[in-house]
């Protein structure tokens, strides 16, 4: 029983040396490892050496790569000169006002609303003026023209005209924003929208339905007073186009007219103001059809009433 004691033991021993001598095996390999890497061959000290010097000259390999987010100039821009002006500025600021001529082409009116005294027209607003420093070389006098997606990206002055009186108004963005730059190269700019706006008509039913409605859609600068901006239409009374086609239920489009004149406001002076201003005369047949026809047989009917003798009384009264 000793003996065999004696020989688990002997195992054991041996068992316990092989395991620590296989760690410390083990253990002389990784650092050798470590120490070859930390020292390294020649051609990879050199390696090291030479990353380390480029680092430290600043080797354009190592050099910060530009900003991919920030896209370079396009030729157009580089062109019209964009980041060579301040375009905040109006041109010729601190000049003689700008001349911004305009132009209106009515595509459709829309609605006319008696009960909330207002009317929706679709318009076509093209601005004119000329930004020398918009000016650029050509050959052929050929200009640049931007949809509104370049007009966003290449941000320069407009004039900031707004509806006067008007409730609602948008741009049309389908299939994209229907707005368009045009640039000639002696600087001359044409800005086009595409607008629908529901602005206020005060109306008179005093006569109705024999009434005469006149209403005006007014445009005028928002912060430029005449100092600064003069706006005119371009042509004259011939600047305001209409489509043919243009017809309501309930009334006749006599005419349209453009007028200028001056707002003031006290606070911050006088603006120019541009007037569409167009005539509507209520259809008297439509409403002879509509109300009056229908309102005077109901009457005439009831009076057949008189003519059934009086002690009649369940045929008079369904008749009545």
């Amino acid at each position: 029983m000793l003996t065999v004691q004696k020989m688990h033991f002997s195992i054991f021993l041996l068992l316990w040396g092989w395991i620590l001598s296989t760690e410390c095996r083990v253990h002389r390999q990784e650092k050798e490892i470590h120490e070859v890497y930390k020292k390294g061959s020649r051609p990879q000290r050199q390696r090291r050496e030479a990353h380390g010097e480029a680092h430290k000259q600043g080797s354009p390999i190592l050099k910060r790569s530009p900003d991919i987010t920030k896209s370079p100039l396009t030729k157009s821009e580089q062109l019209l000169r964009i980041d060579d002006h301040d375009f905040s500025m109006r041109p010729g600021f601190g000049g003689p006002a700008i001349p911004v001529g305009v132009d209106v082409q009515v595509e459709s009116l829309d609605s006319i609303s008696e009960v909330d005294m207002d009317f929706t027209m679709t318009l076509y607003l093209r601005h004119y003026w000329k930004d020398e420093r918009l000016s650029f070389p050509s050959t052929n006098n050929q200009s640049m023209t931007f949809d509104g997606r370049l007009v966003k990206k290449i941000w320069i002055w407009v004039p900031d005209m707004f509806f006067v009186h008007s409730k609602r108004s948008f741009i049309h963005d389908t299939t994209t924003d229907n707005v368009m730059l045009r640039v000639q190269p002696d600087g001359k700019v044409l800005y086009s929208l595409r607008v629908t706006v529901t602005a206020m008509c005060n109306m008179d039913f005093s006569r109705f339905p024999l009434d005469t409605q006149t209403c005006s859609l007014e445009i005028e600068s928002y912060a430029y007073t005449e100092d600064d901006l003069m706006l005119y239409w371009k042509n004259g009374n011939d600047s305001l186009k209409t489509d043919e086609r243009i017809s309501l239920s309930q009334f006749l489009i006599q005419e349209f007219h453009t007028t200028t004149k001056l707002a003031f406001y006290s606070s911050t002076g006088w603006y120019n103001r541009l007037y569409i201003n167009f005539t509507l005369r209520r259809h008297i047949f439509f409403f002879l059809l509509q109300t009056y026809f229908p309102a005077t047989l109901m009457v005439m009917l009831s009076w057949v009433s008189f003519w059934i003798d009086r002690r009649a009384v369940p045929a008079r009264v369904p008749l009545g």
